[in-house]
């Protein structure tokens, strides 16, 4: 699918990047998959842009600024319009405080937040650490370029996820006609011989459709985090692990009727690397690409 060049729009991407890799044991978001020292972020940025995408905000933790600038965003430059905002403990609304011995931020519906600033067009959200395909950049990027007003999503096969070196949390979806009628935030998602298991008393059998993060939305959103953040703050900002999941913010105000979510189709391949035991295989499936010829050897 090709987005028009006819289309004057700006469209940006909002990159994740904060997350603390405390399976993966590091900065994952800095690790090399790619033969000429590619990071699976430098793959989504290549897809935006092939896709139409005009600007990548990327959302970081600031104490690795200069190092995320040395090895990440420089390689960006002339090619597509940059920005970087933190994701920080402390960013909360109104007079709030985080508890004084809490060491993690607080969750994708925060990470998204903080760039409230800074976008003013729709946007697509993703994890940094996840490889999302072409096919998935170019389907989201053609409902809005070509006039999708509301909020989507590109959904993946739950068994197409999975790690086979421990569990992973999805968003589990129900969709009808088209719409997402629920997303439900699940942990602990494991394979167990012909089995998957979760934290949660359901029967799953590897063909539900998940979330893995790769929501568009529209500025709108930013008012709703705002109000929600305020409420989950009342309920849970005294817990030391808690956490505001842009899953659930999005399962809410579809309940609520305040917005509407289509899913759209994408076979795209989805890669992880939730855990170091991930990597050798993520860098064998890029390589299989390559020799396909969906992407050069070296990419900036």
């Amino acid at each position: 699918m090709k987005v028009s060049n006819n289309i004057n729009k700006n469209l940006t991407l909002v990159i994740m990047a904060a997350g603390m890799g405390s399976r993966y044991g590091g900065l994952k978001q800095l690790d090399v998959v790619g033969p000429n020292g590619e990071t699976i972020i430098d793959y989504s940025v290549f897809d935006a842009i092939k896709s139409g995408f005009t600007k990548i905000v990327f959302i970081i933790r600031k104490d690795f600024k200069d190092q995320f600038k040395e090895k990440i965003i420089n390689k960006y430059n002339n090619k597509i319009k940059t920005e970087l905002v933190y994701q920080d403990l402390d960013d909360l609304p109104g007079s709030y405080k985080a508890p004084s011995d809490r060491e993690k931020p607080w969750g994708t519906g925060q990470a998204i937040n903080a760039a409230r600033t800074r976008i003013n067009e729709p946007f697509v959200v993703i994890n940094g650490d996840d490889f999302y395909g072409l096919e998935s950049f170019q389907v989201i990027a053609d409902y809005y370029l070509n006039g999708g007003l509301g909020y989507a999503m590109s959904a993946f096969q739950l068994d197409k996820t999975l790690s086979d070196f421990g569990a992973v949390s999805r968003g589990i979806c129900e969709v009808n006609q088209n719409m997402l009628s629920t997303v439900i935030e699940t942990h602990d998602i494991k394979k167990i011989e012909n089995d998957i298991s979760s934290d949660r008393d359901i029967s799953l059998n590897g063909n539900e459709l998940v979330s893995m993060n790769m929501w568009g939305f529209t500025p709108s959103l930013f008012s709703h985090l705002n109000d929600m953040f305020i409420n989950f703050l009342k309920l849970e900002g005294q817990s030391l692990k808690s956490e505001f999941l842009i899953p659930t913010v999005v399962n809410h105000l579809i309940q609520s009727q305040k917005e509407q979510v289509a899913v759209l189709s994408t076979k795209a391949k989805w890669f992880g690397v939730t855990y170091k035991e991930d990597k050798p295989s993520v860098m064998a499936a890029i390589n299989f690409l390559i020799n396909l010829g969906q992407y050069p050897k070296k990419l900036f």
